[in-house]
């Protein structure tokens, strides 16, 4: 059995993987996990310990096969927890990360399989992140583009939002932006603010650093 901490910095260093063509650098994990990197470090030799991480002197760390298949899992968990929570219980879909977070190590294959079926085994959670198989296959990368890469005037369609940062999703919701929102590019400068229109033609402007964590699909 591994204790939630393990699995979390397996899930963390998952998610940092998809994000990198090489290992995960430990300074990486300390910071997704708000630890020191000494603390990182020694957590690190844990999991090698027990097969799940391979390290790479002064470059970092990658998920064994097995190591992979538990992040896999525990992602599983999560985004059917998200999904339940808003589809189910009335949750607003910015304030169910926490809560999955705290419930995705704890529950039983049975009732995952109970979850999933009562919302027919949905693909994606409330944020647009595509939720893993129950054979637990590598999760393929998202389609889409940054919102921060779109041009002037094009209409695109939010597919995914990043769940990592409670008060960025509130941000979004309270301007109206969120999975299926349609928006228009309006401005685009170098640095700074990128200005969207909504639908009912309310103008936006967005951080580029909350931009690029958005993901769209064109409309036309």
């Amino acid at each position: 059995m591994l204790s939630p901490e393990m699995e979390d910095y397996l899930k963390a260093i998952h998610e940092h993987q998809r994000e990198t063509t090489g290992p995960v650098s430990t300074s990486t994990i300390a910071e997704s996990m708000d630890v020191t990197p000494p603390t990182a470090t020694s957590m690190m030799e844990k999991l090698e310990d027990r097969g799940l991480v391979e390290r790479e002197k002064y470059k970092g760390v990658r998920l064994t096969e097995e190591g992979e298949t538990i992040a896999t899992e525990v992602i599983r968990h999560h985004r059917l927890l998200e999904t339940y929570l808003t589809d189910r219980l009335g949750f607003d879909w910015t304030a169910v990360h926490e809560e999955a977070d705290r419930l995705e190590h704890h529950i039983s294959e049975e009732f995952e399989r109970r979850v999933a079926a009562q919302l027919d085994d949905p693909d994606v959670d409330p944020h647009g992140d595509p939720i893993p198989s129950d054979t637990l296959e590598p999760i393929e990368d998202c389609a889409g583009t940054a919102l921060s890469e779109c041009q002037e005037g094009e209409q695109v369609e939010v597919t995914r939002v990043r769940d990592r940062d409670p008060d960025e999703l509130a941000y979004l919701a309270d301007v109206g932006i969120g999975p299926g929102t349609t928006l228009t590019v309006v401005d685009t400068p170098p640095i700074g603010l990128i200005e969207v229109e909504l639908e009912d033609g309310t103008r936006v402007s967005l951080p580029e650093h909350v931009a690029v964590t958005i993901r769209v699909d064109a409309t036309t």
